[in-house]
């Protein structure tokens, strides 16, 4: 049996073996040692005497308790799920990077790991303007169809996150700690929220784990990992959105950046980033225009033997030219989000419908919103 079809009672004993992290267990993992010999051979001399310990005598042994604690606790409610490799909803993208976690946490809602995604990062001591900016990219990348990521920090993280939501979109919170954690304490609302429809927390630690200082940098490797890029809202010179930043490079990942003013602190980050390469971002188009290609592979494998027969990528199949969408569509820009409002669809449906009149020819996409190109 290779790691991909591990399940999660043996993923949560391996992760819970003595002196494993979860850097060394996902080194292992890539291996694909084959299940339950090829783990024995290549952990380490202590690390396979207590697997082999759990495996024929699990009664006795230390891990038993704590993997049926870690069921229990995913069984507690619906929406709640351990993610790992061969999970259907497991996001490949992860997959792709150096150092993916082996397992995740997961608390809310799975589909919100459907739609392609992008981080939303900046600082946590954000100005008006920048946290006016982060609002407006992800209502508006919320209406285009995109998911935001971010790590739920103050400032410009939950500033994206909240009005992802608000537009009726999707965002994913990556947390430094358990996800039944509310950190920081003041998110308590927007811990709830993530939990509802169309949100979801994520975290490498297990239930109950506090935050401390040094998983928030690893964290950000996930945030990052999750996304096909990443935008830098608003950034301070030592920003740890900078490290973000860095990550995201070194992952292949795209990287943008919103400029600012000279006189403005929190604005240099932004400027070394675009000094340094970065995508200057003026616009939800400027980013777009960059991702097109990923948009495809951004999505998590299907959670149904059914869907995941149908063809990859963004589109389905066509939409009849009868759709009714077009009614509310005219030679006048109407946006995503009106669009969801006035039909009743939510974001992704109605992006995907979108997509596929403009394949048509039935309708474009033009500054300000979607404009009908049939006769009315």
């Amino acid at each position: 049996m290779s790691e991909a079809w591990l399940g999660p009672r043996e993923w949560l004993a391996l992760a819970a073996l003595p002196g494993l992290g979860a850097g060394a267990l996902a080194e292992l993992a890539a291996r694909g040692p084959a299940w339950p010999d090829g783990w024995l051979a290549v952990l380490p001399p202590r690390c396979a005497s207590a697997l082999r310990l759990w495996l024929d005598h699990p009664a006795r042994s230390p891990l038993a308790a704590e993997v049926e604690a870690r069921l229990a606790w995913v069984a507690e409610a619906d929406n709640r799920h351990l993610l790992y490799p061969g999970h259907p909803a497991w996001p490949e993208l992860l997959s792709q990077i150096p150092d993916p976690p082996p397992l995740l946490w997961a608390w809310g809602d799975l589909a919100a790991l459907e739609p392609p995604r992008l981080a939303m990062v900046g600082a946590r001591r954000a100005t008006r303007e920048g946290l006016t900016n982060a609002g407006a990219f992800a209502r508006e990348l919320a209406g285009r169809g995109w998911c935001v990521v971010s790590g739920m920090a103050l400032g410009i993280d939950a500033a994206a996150q909240q009005a992802a939501l608000d537009a009726g979109g999707a965002s994913v919170a990556v947390l430094g700690c358990g996800v039944d954690v509310v950190y920081p304490p003041r998110h308590h609302r927007l811990h709830q929220r993530l939990r509802e429809p169309g949100g979801l927390l994520l975290a490498e630690h297990p239930p109950g784990t506090s935050a401390r200082a040094g998983f928030f940098p690893r964290r950000n490797r996930i945030v990052t990992g999750l996304s096909c890029g990443v935008l830098v809202v608003e950034a301070a010179e030592q920003s740890g959105s900078l490290v973000s930043a860095r990550l995201a490079g070194e992952q292949g990942r795209e990287v943008f950046a919103l400029p600012g003013s000279l006189h403005n602190p929190q604005a240099r980050g932004c400027l070394r980033l675009i000094r340094e390469g970065a995508v200057l971002v003026r616009e939800v188009d400027d980013i777009l225009a960059e991702l097109t290609q990923w948009a495809g592979i951004a999505l998590a494998p299907s959670s149904s033997a059914a869907a995941a027969a149908e063809a990859p990528g963004v589109l389905e199949a066509p939409v009849p030219s009868s759709d009714p969408l077009l009614r509310w569509l005219s030679g006048s820009p109407t946006p995503a989000d009106t669009l969801v409002g006035l039909t009743g669809l939510d974001v992704v449906e109605c992006q995907r419908r979108l997509l596929a009149l403009e394949l048509e020819g039935q309708a474009a996409r033009v500054a300000g919103g979607w404009v009908r190109l049939s006769a009315p």
